[in-house]
């Protein structure tokens, strides 16, 4: 990649300008431009992308999620990461009971919860 880039930058200056100043006796420091400086802003910008890309809506999703998990009430219907149905009857710190049938309760964590199908006052989620 650098003799790529050193090849640009011999191109930029022909040859035959550096040869006639040196001839005509004028004095020339010919330092090449540092490659950072044209790498920098696509560096910054490809930053830029991939944080608005995927980093911000995968923030924006995971708050959404905790609001969710925050929001869980007893009697809402719900649906686990494994696909169970079932309506919830206790809730702790780390813990939720749902009812998945008559006389049938089991606890998952708080966090194998998908989503909520309909909230307990009957308010239905997507």
């Amino acid at each position: 990649m650098w003799r790529f880039l050193l090849a640009q930058t011999e191109e930029a200056v022909p040859s035959e300008a550096v040869s006639t100043a040196q001839s005509a006796g004028e004095q020339t420091t010919a330092t090449p431009p540092s490659p950072w400086g044209s790498m920098l802003p696509m560096i910054l910008a490809f930053i830029a992308i991939m944080y608005f890309l995927m980093i911000r809506p995968q923030q924006k999703r995971e708050k959404e999620r905790r609001e969710m998990l925050n929001s869980l009430a007893k009697g809402d219907k719900v649906v686990t990461t494994g696909g169970m149905y079932g309506t919830v009857v206790d809730l702790s710190e780390e813990k939720v009971t749902l009812r998945v049938d008559d006389k049938v309760e089991i606890d998952f964590i708080r966090g194998a919860i998908a989503q909520i199908v309909s909230k307990a006052n009957g308010d239905k989620k997507k």
